[in-house]
């Protein structure tokens, strides 16, 4: 419990604020807690509604409510602002949760909205183009914004993409329409394990894998309309001058240990297997299939060593436990300094709880020493001479691709990076990369001692699932990036369903079943058909010139809900809540059919003078709250965003100039504005065209796969070829082991029985 002396030290929060004004009608009323028995020792609630009521807010919004009258006069000013004016709207973080009411519009806020409305485009901002390169600028709002670096070794599904790159867009696009100036930047991160295990699966160099599948994920990309201002890769020689810089600077101030540690060793494979190669049993969960650094399931770090029933992924034996001399991070001596940055990032800046969350886990379970060292080929050299045979930790190394890829795109990338006077640096990725992002990257920088930008803004995710499973490549289950622009569903249209069921309170899950009902009702029903109608009336009933608006009480009150919602949306984005403020842009819509609907222009411009010219103000206040639709959907859907502002050939500067300081909405296509030709923005989908899609990525489309591989001859010509080379048994058998498999899945997907069948005459 606590005393009315703890109450009064806590700082006042939103809470605190909806509780006194829903208990102010009572408590306002000495007389109220004396009629309790316990009154006296209700004194702590008295102490804290004072305290509440004491805010200059609080006091300027019982004075306009009241007007110094008692509590008596808040009856009046209720019946002025009947129920019905309320309305529901969607949950900000799942349908589950209740939903939060609709703002109630004030008479101030409905006259200021009008009047500002009617001031137009006179003092918009001038539109800027990108140059490049870009740099800091005295007096602006720099914003560095790396995205969590794809591995290069697979493909990137779905959940990949809303994890770190797709988020990181909207953001990016939003910030350069604000007038921010904003570097962003991403590449493959290609070194390591993972790189290692696809080039022996595939039978190229490590480079070639990291080559074919560079150029793959900029392909993917580039068709999700990912706007990066430079998009690298980690295997350059930045990467090695700037990484073994951060080592020798680690080194010489005494934060590098020297230990000798266990590894799993596979005898069969005669090497040391990285984290990567190892897959087990989780030793705190009972995942089956652990990695060898981290438990999927449970998001625990382990080392690979701790894993019950270990195999090697290469050739599935079991590994032994052997030793071998290693570098760490000695974490625990940077845990000071490493908790007074943290403290002053997370009080000052935007870090999702989920971020905070497992950072104060880390630290609450007490730093240990991390092994930034490992026994492989393929990687950053360690350029110490008693380590020459290994290369750097890819949890190590990874992080600082960040300062190499900026490297790349500009020699004095210092200027972002050695800069955190004026450079705000915003990370965003799943939920599995936080601990490297908020400990032992920052650890590395600080140890470093030499000025580093470090994190301001932490933006994780939590994951999103296919349907009722994971996505699974090897089993053909989930989209997958390459495949997204074959199903004929616009890029716009993947964007916007990923942005909609974006996790960023818990897990969500695709479902192609919800996909098209938020396309047909969202996409189709709501925000097309309002912006389509808009134009269209303008084109149809008025020769394609917006007509006069004469605005009445309903069009002014339509104009100060537009321009909450848009408030709404700034102040959501600006907190990086994508998700939320993507319902803002539905309700703007929403606000938008309503009052067509309400006020009927369709049947109106049938009518009298009076009537026609009640039409002409629906019609041109409908199509310039569309504008304003275009402007808000530019970071989410900016195909269709353009596409909107071509058919009503919006002025240039309409964007900038309504997403400025805190919004603001105005007529930006005044009476007189000629606009273009109108279409349709969406299509349906069709319930027969997604029960297609449905099983297609349900884990029978790899069947077609193994069909063509199977078909082109490939591990038949590489046994040939293995055979002829007169290479080892073990490889030969591996390779006849994954043809059987290839046909026998063959063999299930057509429907047949996978074992052979007996031969007539012999006994079973």
């Amino acid at each position: 419990k606590s005393t009315s002396a703890d109450v009064f030290q806590e700082a006042v929060s939103v809470a605190d604020v909806v509780l006194w004004a829903a208990l102010y009608p009572l408590l306002l009323q000495d007389s109220y807690l004396t009629r309790f028995p316990s009154a006296g020792e209700l004194r702590s609630v008295r102490g804290w509604f004072e305290r509440v009521g004491d805010l200059a807010a609080c006091q300027a919004a019982a004075n306009r409510v009241l007007h110094g009258k008692g509590v008596e006069a808040l009856k009046t000013f209720l019946q002025k602002h009947p129920a019905t004016q309320t309305q529901r709207r969607d949950s900000p973080t799942n349908a589950t949760e209740a939903e939060v009411a609709e703002h109630v519009i004030t008479v101030e806020e409905i006259e200021e909205a009008a009047q500002i409305w009617s001031e137009g485009l006179k003092s918009s901002p001038a539109v800027t183009e990108r140059k490049h390169p870009v740099l800091p600028q005295e007096g602006k709002r720099n914003v560095l914004l790396p995205s969590a670096l794809p591995y290069v070794n697979n493909v990137p599904h779905l959940g990949n993409l809303i994890g770190c790159v797709l988020s990181a867009d909207v953001f990016a696009r939003y910030g350069r329409l604000r007038g921010w100036n904003l570097l962003y930047i991403c590449g493959t991160d290609e070194y390591g394990t993972a790189t290692e295990n696809k080039a022996r699966e595939e039978g190229l160099t490590p480079q070639e894998i990291c080559d074919k599948y560079h150029a793959i994920h900029a392909d993917i990309y580039q068709w999700f309309q990912i706007d990066f201002d430079f998009f690298g890769r980690t295997t350059t020689k930045q990467q090695t001058e700037i990484a073994q810089d951060i080592f020798w600077r680690l080194h010489e101030r005494g934060f590098l240990l020297e230990d000798t540690v266990e590894q799993l060793r596979c005898e069969s494979c005669q090497r040391f297997l990285a984290d990567r190669f190892v897959e087990g049993e989780c030793p705190h969960c009972r995942y089956p299939e652990a990695r060898g650094d981290q438990c999927d399931k449970c998001g625990r770090l382990i080392n690979a060593v701790e894993l019950r029933n270990p195999q090697c992924k290469v050739c599935k034996e079991t590994p032994v436990i052997c030793s071998s001399k290693h570098l760490f991070l000695n974490l625990p001596k940077l845990e000071d300094e490493l908790e007074q940055w943290l403290d002053k990032s997370t009080s000052s800046g935007d870090w999702t709880l989920n971020a905070r969350h497992i950072t104060r886990s880390w630290i609450r379970d007490g730093l240990k020493p991390r092994c930034i060292t490992r026994d492989l080929q393929w990687g950053t050299p360690v350029p110490h001479e008693d380590y020459k045979e290994k290369v750097f930790y890819v949890w190590f190394d990874a992080p600082i691709g960040y300062l190499s890829i900026t490297a790349n795109y500009t020699d004095q990338w210092e200027k972002w990076w050695k800069n955190p006077q004026q450079v705000e640096l915003y990370n965003f990725m799943a939920k599995d990369n936080v601990p490297f992002h908020s400990v032992v990257f920052p650890c590395s920088l600080l140890g470093a001692q030499d000025n580093y930008t470090l994190v301001n803004h932490l933006i994780a995710t939590e994951y999103l699932n296919y349907e009722d499973t994971k996505f699974s490549k090897s089993r053909g289950v989930g989209v997958f990036g390459d495949m997204a622009k074959d199903t004929g569903i616009p890029s716009d249209v993947w964007r916007f369903y990923l942005l909609y069921l974006r996790p960023e309170g818990q897990d969500s899950a695709f479902s192609w079943s919800d996909m098209a009902l938020k396309n047909n009702s969202e996409l189709l029903n709501n925000l097309g058909n309002f912006i389509n109608r808009a134009g269209m009336f303008v084109s149809k009933f008025f020769d394609g010139c917006v007509p006069e608006m004469l605005l009445n009480e309903d069009d002014k009150r339509l104009i100060a809900q537009v321009r909450w919602e848009l408030k709404q949306y700034i102040q959501l984005l600006d907190k990086v809540r994508i998700r939320d403020a993507l319902k803002c842009i539905l309700n703007i819509s929403r606000h938008g059919n309503q009052y067509m609907q309400l006020n009927e222009p369709w049947k109106k411009i049938k009518g009298g003078d009076g009537d026609r010219r009640r039409a002409g103000t629906v019609t041109g206040v409908s199509v310039n709250v569309a504008c304003l639709l275009s402007a808000v959907l530019e970071p989410y859907m900016p195909s269709v965003s353009h596409t909107i502002r071509q058919q009503l050939q919006a002025p240039h500067t309409c964007v900038s100039a309504m997403l400025q300081n805190t919004g603001t909405f105005i007529c930006t296509l005044p009476a007189g504005h000629r606009i273009g030709a109108v279409s349709p923005l969406f299509q349906k989908l069709e319930n027969e065209q997604i029960e297609v899609l449905r099983k297609r990525f349900g884990g029978q489309q790899v069947c077609k796969r193994h069909l063509s591989i199977i078909n082109q001859g490939s591990p038949g010509n590489k046994l040939r070829g293995l055979k002829a080379q007169k290479a080892d048994k073990s490889v030969i058998d591996d390779e006849v082991e994954k043809l059987l498999q290839l046909k026998k899945q063959l063999s299930l997907a057509e429907g047949k029985n996978p074992e052979p069948a007996a031969q007539k005459g012999k006994k079973k």
